[in-house]
């Protein structure tokens, strides 16, 4: 079983973070990251609430783990 949802994370061009889940049609942004974490958080919980994850090769309480794209400035 997986215990793993992975998260990308990218700055628009609106200036806001947006996170988009790999495995999933899960998608969320907010202005911050601190928001973007809290959003995320409850976008898995939204998702998953009617839903059993099992079903889909994951433990009952995964982990969530995001990869931040560092845009190159040079």
């Amino acid at each position: 079983m997986k215990n793993i949802v992975q998260f990308s994370i990218s700055k628009g061009k609106d200036g806001y973070y947006i996170a988009e889940a790999q495995d999933f049609p899960i998608f969320t942004q907010a202005e911050t990251l601190d928001k973007l974490i809290s959003n995320i958080q409850e976008a898995v919980e939204l998702h998953f609430s009617d839903e059993n994850l099992q079903e889909h090769g994951y433990t009952s309480k995964p982990s969530l783990l995001v990869n931040f794209e560092i845009p190159n400035y040079a």
